[in-house]
Protein backbone atom coordinates (compact mmCIF):
# COMPACT_ATOMS: atom_id res chain seq x y z
CA UNK A 1 0.00 0.00 0.00
CA UNK A 2 1.37 3.41 -1.00
CA UNK A 3 2.16 5.78 1.85
CA UNK A 4 0.64 9.25 1.75
CA UNK A 5 3.16 12.10 1.37
CA UNK A 6 2.61 14.44 4.33
CA UNK A 7 4.24 17.90 4.22
CA UNK A 8 3.50 18.74 7.85
CA UNK A 9 4.56 15.81 10.06
CA UNK A 10 1.50 14.35 11.73
CA UNK A 11 1.66 12.23 14.85
CA UNK A 12 -0.78 10.21 16.95
CA UNK A 13 -1.43 10.37 20.68
CA UNK A 14 -3.47 7.39 21.89
CA UNK A 15 -4.98 6.68 25.31
CA UNK A 16 -6.02 3.08 24.65
CA UNK A 17 -9.63 4.08 25.44
CA UNK A 18 -11.76 1.46 27.20
CA UNK A 19 -15.29 1.58 25.83
CA UNK A 20 -18.29 0.71 27.97
CA UNK A 21 -18.79 -3.05 27.90
CA UNK A 22 -15.25 -3.73 26.61
CA UNK A 23 -12.13 -4.97 28.41
CA UNK A 24 -8.69 -3.42 28.82
CA UNK A 25 -7.33 -6.22 26.63
CA UNK A 26 -9.64 -5.22 23.80
CA UNK A 27 -8.60 -1.58 24.22
CA UNK A 28 -4.92 -2.48 23.94
CA UNK A 29 -5.53 -4.65 20.87
CA UNK A 30 -7.33 -1.71 19.27
CA UNK A 31 -4.36 0.56 20.02
CA UNK A 32 -2.09 -1.98 18.33
CA UNK A 33 -4.39 -2.02 15.30
CA UNK A 34 -4.31 1.77 15.16
CA UNK A 35 -0.51 1.90 15.40
CA UNK A 36 -0.18 -0.49 12.48
CA UNK A 37 -2.66 1.43 10.34
CA UNK A 38 -1.23 4.87 11.04
CA UNK A 39 2.23 3.55 10.16
CA UNK A 40 0.83 2.42 6.79
CA UNK A 41 -0.71 5.86 6.30
CA UNK A 42 2.58 7.70 6.83
CA UNK A 43 2.10 9.20 10.27
CA UNK A 44 5.45 10.21 11.75
CA UNK A 45 5.13 9.02 15.36
CA UNK A 46 2.74 7.22 17.70
CA UNK A 47 2.71 8.08 21.40
CA UNK A 48 0.78 6.61 24.31
CA UNK A 49 -0.13 8.55 27.46
CA UNK A 50 0.36 7.58 31.09
CA UNK A 51 -2.79 7.83 33.21
CA UNK A 52 -3.81 5.97 36.35
CA UNK A 53 -7.01 5.17 38.21
CA UNK A 54 -9.11 6.02 35.15
CA UNK A 55 -11.57 3.33 33.98
CA UNK A 56 -11.66 4.76 30.44
CA UNK A 57 -7.88 4.62 29.80
CA UNK A 58 -5.74 1.47 29.55
CA UNK A 59 -2.35 3.08 28.79
CA UNK A 60 -1.14 3.13 32.39
CA UNK A 61 2.23 1.46 31.60
CA UNK A 62 3.70 3.23 28.54
CA UNK A 63 7.03 1.39 28.45
CA UNK A 64 5.32 -2.01 28.45
CA UNK A 65 2.82 -0.97 25.80
CA UNK A 66 5.53 0.60 23.63
CA UNK A 67 7.54 -2.63 23.64
CA UNK A 68 4.46 -4.43 22.34
CA UNK A 69 3.77 -1.79 19.69
CA UNK A 70 7.40 -1.80 18.54
CA UNK A 71 7.19 -5.55 17.98
CA UNK A 72 4.12 -5.06 15.77
CA UNK A 73 5.41 -2.11 13.68
CA UNK A 74 8.66 -1.44 11.84
CA UNK A 75 9.14 2.23 10.90
CA UNK A 76 6.90 4.61 12.87
CA UNK A 77 8.51 6.37 15.84
CA UNK A 78 7.06 5.28 19.17
CA UNK A 79 7.02 7.18 22.42
CA UNK A 80 5.44 8.30 25.63
CA UNK A 81 3.09 11.24 25.70
CA UNK A 82 4.24 11.08 28.32
CA UNK A 83 5.94 9.36 31.16
CA UNK A 84 4.92 11.39 34.18
CA UNK A 85 8.25 11.71 35.96
CA UNK A 86 6.93 12.46 39.47
CA UNK A 87 5.49 8.92 39.52
CA UNK A 88 8.81 7.18 38.91
CA UNK A 89 12.42 7.02 39.99
CA UNK A 90 14.53 8.50 37.16
CA UNK A 91 16.73 5.38 37.12
CA UNK A 92 13.73 3.16 36.37
CA UNK A 93 12.66 5.40 33.47
CA UNK A 94 16.22 5.44 32.09
CA UNK A 95 16.46 1.66 32.20
CA UNK A 96 13.04 1.15 30.62
CA UNK A 97 13.58 3.56 27.75
CA UNK A 98 17.23 2.60 27.43
CA UNK A 99 15.99 -0.95 26.88
CA UNK A 100 13.47 0.19 24.28
CA UNK A 101 16.11 2.22 22.45
CA UNK A 102 18.58 -0.68 22.55
CA UNK A 103 15.98 -3.00 21.04
CA UNK A 104 14.62 -0.49 18.50
CA UNK A 105 17.39 2.05 17.84
CA UNK A 106 16.32 5.35 16.33
CA UNK A 107 12.60 4.76 16.85
CA UNK A 108 11.99 5.70 20.50
CA UNK A 109 10.79 9.02 21.93
CA UNK A 110 10.74 9.71 25.65
CA UNK A 111 8.17 12.41 26.29
CA UNK A 112 8.36 13.54 29.92
CA UNK A 113 5.73 15.40 31.92
CA UNK A 114 5.73 16.87 35.42
CA UNK A 115 2.07 16.26 36.32
CA UNK A 116 1.19 12.92 37.93
CA UNK A 117 -1.47 12.04 35.36
CA UNK A 118 -3.80 11.07 38.17
CA UNK A 119 -5.09 12.15 41.57
CA UNK A 120 -2.73 12.75 44.49
CA UNK A 121 -3.79 9.61 46.38
CA UNK A 122 -2.95 7.44 43.38
CA UNK A 123 0.28 9.36 42.78
CA UNK A 124 1.34 8.62 46.34
CA UNK A 125 0.50 4.94 45.85
CA UNK A 126 2.76 4.90 42.78
CA UNK A 127 5.74 6.67 44.33
CA UNK A 128 5.12 5.56 47.97
CA UNK A 129 6.60 8.80 49.26
CA UNK A 130 5.82 12.50 48.94
CA UNK A 131 9.41 13.18 47.88
CA UNK A 132 9.59 13.93 44.18
CA UNK A 133 5.88 14.64 43.83
CA UNK A 134 6.25 18.42 43.88
CA UNK A 135 6.79 20.57 40.78
CA UNK A 136 9.89 22.05 42.41
CA UNK A 137 11.66 18.68 42.28
CA UNK A 138 11.01 18.12 38.57
CA UNK A 139 14.09 19.90 37.08
CA UNK A 140 16.43 17.96 39.39
CA UNK A 141 14.82 14.62 38.58
CA UNK A 142 14.87 15.45 34.85
CA UNK A 143 18.59 16.24 35.11
CA UNK A 144 19.17 12.90 36.84
CA UNK A 145 17.26 11.11 34.08
CA UNK A 146 19.23 12.79 31.31
CA UNK A 147 22.50 12.04 33.07
CA UNK A 148 21.74 8.31 33.12
CA UNK A 149 21.66 8.44 29.29
CA UNK A 150 24.67 10.71 28.75
CA UNK A 151 26.97 10.02 31.72
CA UNK A 152 27.85 13.73 31.69
CA UNK A 153 28.12 13.70 35.48
CA UNK A 154 29.59 10.29 36.31
CA UNK A 155 28.40 8.76 39.54
CA UNK A 156 28.31 5.38 41.27
CA UNK A 157 25.25 4.17 39.31
CA UNK A 158 25.23 3.12 35.66
CA UNK A 159 21.90 2.59 33.92
CA UNK A 160 22.21 -0.59 31.86
CA UNK A 161 20.57 -0.38 29.39
CA UNK A 162 20.51 3.39 29.49
CA UNK A 163 23.99 4.85 29.32
CA UNK A 164 24.83 5.41 25.66
CA UNK A 165 21.27 4.76 24.56
CA UNK A 166 19.62 8.04 23.63
CA UNK A 167 15.91 8.05 23.01
CA UNK A 168 14.72 11.42 21.76
CA UNK A 169 13.78 13.28 24.96
CA UNK A 170 10.84 15.70 24.78
CA UNK A 171 9.29 17.90 27.42
CA UNK A 172 5.50 17.98 27.59
CA UNK A 173 3.50 20.82 29.05
CA UNK A 174 0.21 22.66 29.38
CA UNK A 175 1.61 25.88 30.87
CA UNK A 176 4.70 28.05 30.82
CA UNK A 177 6.79 26.05 33.31
CA UNK A 178 7.78 23.17 31.01
CA UNK A 179 7.85 25.50 27.99
CA UNK A 180 10.57 27.63 29.55
CA UNK A 181 12.47 24.62 30.89
CA UNK A 182 12.41 22.91 27.47
CA UNK A 183 13.78 26.09 25.92
CA UNK A 184 16.57 26.50 28.47
CA UNK A 185 17.61 22.85 28.06
CA UNK A 186 17.39 22.94 24.27
CA UNK A 187 14.83 20.15 24.05
CA UNK A 188 11.86 19.67 21.71
CA UNK A 189 8.56 20.71 23.29
CA UNK A 190 5.07 19.26 22.94
CA UNK A 191 2.18 21.42 24.10
CA UNK A 192 -1.15 19.96 25.27
CA UNK A 193 -3.46 22.19 23.26
CA UNK A 194 -6.10 19.46 23.53
CA UNK A 195 -6.80 20.34 27.15
CA UNK A 196 -5.18 23.75 27.65
CA UNK A 197 -5.99 25.70 24.49
CA UNK A 198 -5.94 29.11 26.19
CA UNK A 199 -2.28 28.66 27.17
CA UNK A 200 -1.01 27.46 23.80
CA UNK A 201 0.29 30.68 22.24
CA UNK A 202 1.89 32.13 25.41
CA UNK A 203 3.64 28.83 26.15
CA UNK A 204 5.01 28.45 22.63
CA UNK A 205 6.24 32.05 22.64
CA UNK A 206 8.00 31.44 25.96
CA UNK A 207 9.58 28.24 24.63
CA UNK A 208 10.99 29.99 21.57
CA UNK A 209 12.18 33.01 23.52
CA UNK A 210 13.92 30.79 26.10
CA UNK A 211 15.50 28.37 23.64
CA UNK A 212 19.22 27.70 23.81
CA UNK A 213 20.90 25.36 21.27
CA UNK A 214 22.07 22.10 22.83
CA UNK A 215 23.55 18.72 21.99
CA UNK A 216 19.94 17.61 21.44
CA UNK A 217 18.60 20.36 19.19
CA UNK A 218 20.00 23.33 17.24
CA UNK A 219 16.77 25.34 17.02
CA UNK A 220 13.32 25.20 18.61
CA UNK A 221 11.00 22.38 17.58
CA UNK A 222 7.41 22.56 18.79
CA UNK A 223 4.66 20.00 18.44
CA UNK A 224 1.04 20.82 19.28
CA UNK A 225 -1.37 18.10 20.43
CA UNK A 226 -4.97 18.62 19.32
CA UNK A 227 -8.23 16.68 19.55
CA UNK A 228 -9.26 15.60 16.06
CA UNK A 229 -12.37 13.73 14.99
CA UNK A 230 -12.87 13.48 11.23
CA UNK A 231 -15.83 11.82 9.49
CA UNK A 232 -17.53 12.08 6.13
CA UNK A 233 -19.79 14.89 7.36
CA UNK A 234 -19.70 17.53 10.09
CA UNK A 235 -22.81 16.02 11.66
CA UNK A 236 -21.29 12.55 11.86
CA UNK A 237 -18.08 13.90 13.41
CA UNK A 238 -20.02 15.87 16.04
CA UNK A 239 -21.97 12.73 16.90
CA UNK A 240 -18.79 10.67 17.27
CA UNK A 241 -17.16 13.36 19.44
CA UNK A 242 -19.94 13.30 22.02
CA UNK A 243 -18.52 10.54 24.26
CA UNK A 244 -15.17 12.35 24.66
CA UNK A 245 -16.87 15.46 26.02
CA UNK A 246 -18.95 13.41 28.45
CA UNK A 247 -15.89 11.42 29.54
CA UNK A 248 -13.96 14.59 30.39
CA UNK A 249 -16.96 16.00 32.25
CA UNK A 250 -17.24 12.82 34.33
CA UNK A 251 -13.51 12.89 35.05
CA UNK A 252 -13.53 16.51 36.19
CA UNK A 253 -16.50 15.85 38.46
CA UNK A 254 -14.69 12.94 40.16
CA UNK A 255 -16.82 10.22 38.54
CA UNK A 256 -14.64 8.65 35.81
CA UNK A 257 -16.32 5.92 33.78
CA UNK A 258 -15.58 3.81 30.67
CA UNK A 259 -16.22 5.62 27.40
CA UNK A 260 -19.94 5.95 26.67
CA UNK A 261 -21.58 5.25 23.33
CA UNK A 262 -22.55 8.20 21.10
CA UNK A 263 -26.18 7.42 21.87
CA UNK A 264 -25.56 7.60 25.61
CA UNK A 265 -23.64 10.84 25.25
CA UNK A 266 -26.43 12.41 23.17
CA UNK A 267 -29.08 11.35 25.71
CA UNK A 268 -27.16 12.56 28.77
CA UNK A 269 -29.12 15.25 30.71
CA UNK A 270 -26.51 18.02 30.64
CA UNK A 271 -27.10 21.09 32.75
CA UNK A 272 -26.50 24.44 31.11
CA UNK A 273 -23.22 24.78 33.02
CA UNK A 274 -22.10 21.31 31.91
CA UNK A 275 -22.89 22.09 28.28
CA UNK A 276 -20.80 25.23 28.56
CA UNK A 277 -17.94 23.23 30.08
CA UNK A 278 -17.97 20.72 27.21
CA UNK A 279 -18.23 23.49 24.61
CA UNK A 280 -15.23 25.29 26.08
CA UNK A 281 -13.19 22.09 25.91
CA UNK A 282 -14.02 21.80 22.21
CA UNK A 283 -12.80 25.31 21.37
CA UNK A 284 -9.76 25.36 19.12
CA UNK A 285 -9.94 21.64 18.37
CA UNK A 286 -10.68 19.89 15.05
CA UNK A 287 -14.03 18.18 14.53
CA UNK A 288 -15.88 17.74 11.27
CA UNK A 289 -15.66 16.64 7.65
CA UNK A 290 -12.27 16.55 5.91
CA UNK A 291 -12.87 20.07 4.58
CA UNK A 292 -13.74 21.39 8.05
CA UNK A 293 -10.83 19.64 9.75
CA UNK A 294 -8.41 20.92 7.09
CA UNK A 295 -9.54 24.47 7.78
CA UNK A 296 -9.32 24.01 11.55
CA UNK A 297 -5.88 22.41 11.52
CA UNK A 298 -4.64 24.95 8.99
CA UNK A 299 -5.74 27.75 11.28
CA UNK A 300 -4.00 26.08 14.21
CA UNK A 301 -0.77 25.79 12.21
CA UNK A 302 -0.95 29.43 11.17
CA UNK A 303 -1.55 30.66 14.73
CA UNK A 304 1.03 28.47 16.45
CA UNK A 305 3.77 28.03 13.85
CA UNK A 306 3.94 24.40 15.00
CA UNK A 307 6.57 22.20 13.40
CA UNK A 308 4.40 19.12 13.88
CA UNK A 309 0.83 18.30 14.88
CA UNK A 310 -0.11 15.42 17.19
CA UNK A 311 -3.69 14.21 16.83
CA UNK A 312 -5.64 12.46 19.56
CA UNK A 313 -8.99 10.90 18.71
CA UNK A 314 -11.26 9.66 21.49
CA UNK A 315 -14.31 7.98 19.98
CA UNK A 316 -16.28 4.91 21.01
CA UNK A 317 -15.71 2.52 18.12
CA UNK A 318 -12.24 1.58 16.91
CA UNK A 319 -13.41 1.53 13.29
CA UNK A 320 -14.43 5.18 13.59
CA UNK A 321 -11.09 5.97 15.25
CA UNK A 322 -9.14 4.34 12.44
CA UNK A 323 -11.34 5.98 9.80
CA UNK A 324 -10.72 9.43 11.26
CA UNK A 325 -6.96 9.00 10.84
CA UNK A 326 -7.45 7.61 7.32
CA UNK A 327 -9.52 10.61 6.25
CA UNK A 328 -7.00 13.05 7.69
CA UNK A 329 -4.07 11.32 5.96
CA UNK A 330 -5.87 10.94 2.64
CA UNK A 331 -7.95 14.13 2.40
CA UNK A 332 -6.59 16.65 4.92
CA UNK A 333 -2.82 16.31 5.22
CA UNK A 334 -2.09 17.26 1.60
CA UNK A 335 -3.62 20.68 2.17
CA UNK A 336 -1.58 21.52 5.29
CA UNK A 337 1.59 23.58 4.99
CA UNK A 338 4.10 24.70 7.59
CA UNK A 339 4.86 28.39 7.95
CA UNK A 340 8.00 29.32 6.04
Amino acid sequence: MARVVIDVPLAVLDLAPVARGASAGEALRHTTELARRTEELGYHRFWVAEHHNMPAIASSAPAVLLAHLAAHTSTIRLGSGGVMLPNHAPLVVAEQFGTLEALHPGRIDLGVGRAPGTDQVTALALRRTMEGLSAEGFPRELADLMNYFTGADPGPITATPGLGQRPAVWLLGSSGFSARLAGLLGLPFSFAHHFSAQNTLPALALYRQSFRPSRWLERPYAMVAVNAVCAETDERAEWLAGPAGLSFLKLRSGRPEPLATPEEAAAYPYTELEREFVAQRREGQATGSPETVRRQLGDLLERTGADELMLTTLVYDVADRVRSFELIAERVAGGLRRNS
